[in-house]
């Protein structure tokens, strides 16, 4: 099982932009990774006041975003290399923008991330 939320951060940015307070919505550029959304068999559902991960890790840019053919959603997608994180646990991510506010936060179950291969984190931002 796993939970998703957007931010109000994110929501806050999207409305003071279209009602032109803001020039634009900063890019979106990265994903932060961390380990402290699961305990045991519990999961927290993260929720839309966070300004943060429960334990953040890592941050790392996108490799890669790829707008999808209904065209009101962008895959992302980040590939952590073998030496990073190794030997730690993953059990959430997020996207962050340019200003380092994360926009959209994904709690689940532990993953583990081994020393010898590579993980492929992707993260589906749909309206």
């Amino acid at each position: 099982m796993s939970d998703s939320i957007v931010t109000n951060i994110a929501k806050k940015k999207i409305v003071q932009a279209r009602a032109g307070l803001i020039p634009a919505l900063p890019k979106t550029i990265g994903m932060a990774f961390g380990d402290g959304a699961a305990s045991g068999s519990s999961i927290r559902t993260p929720l839309a006041t966070d300004v943060s991960l429960q334990h953040e890790l890592h941050r790392q840019p996108i490799d890669d975003v790829t707008l999808q053919p209904d065209e009101i959603s962008a895959m992302y997608v980040t590939t952590l290399a073998k030496e990073t994180l190794a030997g730690q646990t993953i059990n959430e991510v997020a996207l962050y923008d340019e200003d380092g506010d994360l926009l959209a936060i994904k709690a689940f179950s532990n993953k583990g991330k081994d020393g010898d291969m590579e993980m492929v984190f992707e993260i589906l931002d749909k309206f």
